[in-house]
C-alpha cells in the first residue's frame, strides 16, 4: 500500500466507510507461476520450444502489438512510485515494473501505463492489461479470479497510531484487541485485523488509505494497520504525530507463509510464464534487492508484536 494514500482501493462511490460485512465479498482465484518455487500455471503446458519462442523479448502476445500495458491505481503515491507518474520508473514498483518490461524486451517507450482501481484489478472479468501491479498480496481468495507472478516483495502489516494515544503504548498484539482498528477495504490489512488481531470492537472500514489517514488524525480510529513501507512514509512525511506502533511477522496471514506483493495478470494468461520469468531473473541477479534498498524504508527499528 503507499504513503497514506498508497493505499487506494474503492468499492463504493459515495461514502469513505464501507461496512466490515461487505468487504468479505471480495472476489478471485487462480494461480500462474513458472519458476521451481512457484505454483505451475493452470492453462495446458506449451512444448519447450513452444515456450521459449512465445516468451521471446520483445514477442509477446500482448494487448497491445509491440507494447507492453501495465496497469496501476491512481493516485500512485510514493514510496511505490513517485510524483504520481508511474512512468518515470522512479519508486518501487514503477523501478520493479519497468525493469520486468526489459526482461521481456520493451523499453520505456514501448510501456503503456493505464489506470485501474485496486479492486478491479484483482476481479473476476477479463483485463485490459498485460500485468497490473499496485501493492496486491497474493492469496488464494483472489488467485481465483486472476492470475499472479512470483512474489517481487516481502510484505508485512504495520500498526500506525498517534503518538499520545493509549494504542501508541501497545506492545503485544494482545493489546490491540481493545483498539478501535481501521483499515482499507479489500485490502490484506484488514484481513489482519479480522483474521490475526481479532478485536473486540468491528474495525472501521475505508475505501481509501487516505481516508482511513484522515480518520486517525480525527480521532475517529485508534489505530490504522498498513504495510509497513507505506507506515514509514505515512509517519515521516503525511503524519508526523503519528508513530508505528509495532509490526506483525511475516506470517501475519495466518498461513505459515510469507505474505507477498505479485504481478496481476488476467486468469490463465499466456504471459504468465513469461513474467514470472522476469521476476525470477531480477530476484535471481539481485535487482528487486537493490531496487527495495534504494525506494523502501529499513524495516528494522520497527518493533514486532507477538
Amino acid at each position: 500500500m503507499r504513503p497514506a494514500s498508497l493505499l487506494r482501493r474503492r468499492t463504493t462511490a459515495f461514502s469513505p466507510f464501507v461496512t466490515f460485512a461487505a468487504l468479505t465479498a471480495t472476489a478471485v482465484v487462480t494461480v500462474a507461476a513458472v519458476t521451481g518455487c512457484a505454483p505451475q500455471p493452470e492453462s495446458p503446458a506449451a512444448a519447450p520450444g513452444d515456450a521459449k519462442a512465445s516468451c521471446a523479448p520483445g514477442k509477446l502476445a500482448t494487448e497491445v502489438p509491440g507494447k507492453l500495458t501495465i496497469g496501476t491505481d491512481k493516485p500512485a503515491y510514493a514510496p511505490w512510485f513517485d510524483d504520481d507518474n508511474p512512468a518515470n520508473g522512479k519508486g518501487f514498483e514503477s523501478a520493479v515494473a519497468h525493469a520486468v518490461a526489459k526482461k521481456l524486451g520493451y523499453g520505456k517507450d514501448q510501456v503503456v501505463w493505464q489506470t485501474v482501481p485496486f479492486n478491479t484489478a484483482f476481479a473476476p472479468g477479463e483485463k485490459k492489461f498485460d500485468f497490473d501491479l499496485n501493492q496486491i498480496s497474493i492469496s488464494e481468495s483472489r488467485k481465483k479470479a486472476v492470475s499472479f507472478s512470483s512474489g517481487y516483495y516481502d510484505v508485512r502489516q504495520a500498526v500506525i497510531a498517534l503518538k499520545t494515544s493509549k494504542a501508541a503504548k501497545v506492545k503485544t498484539l494482545a493489546g490491540l484487541k481493545d483498539v478501535k482498528l481501521g483499515a482499507q477495504v479489500g485490502s490484506t490489512s484488514l484481513d489482519v485485523i479480522g483474521d490475526v488481531i481479532k478485536p473486540k470492537q468491528q474495525p472501521a472500514v475505508f475505501q481509501k488509505n487516505d481516508f482511513a489517514k484522515t480518520a486517525l488524525k480525527n480521532g475517529q480510529v485508534e489505530a490504522i494497520v498498513l504495510d509497513l513501507p507505506t507506515a514509514f512514509y505515512i509517519t515521516s512525511a503525511e503524519v508526523p504525530e503519528a508513530k508505528i506502533v509495532g509490526q506483525l511477522e511475516n506470517n501475519n496471514t495466518g498461513s505459515g507463509a510469507a505474505e507477498q506483493f505479485g504481478l496481476v495478470l488476467d486468469k490463465d494468461s499466456e504471459l504468465t510464464p513469461c513474467v514470472t520469468g522476469a521476476v525470477d531473473a531480477l530476484r535471481a541477479d539481485g535487482t528487486l534487492a537493490e531496487l527495495e534498498k534504494q525506494w523502501l524504508s529499513d524495516a528494522a527499528d520497527a518493533p514486532v508484536l507477538k
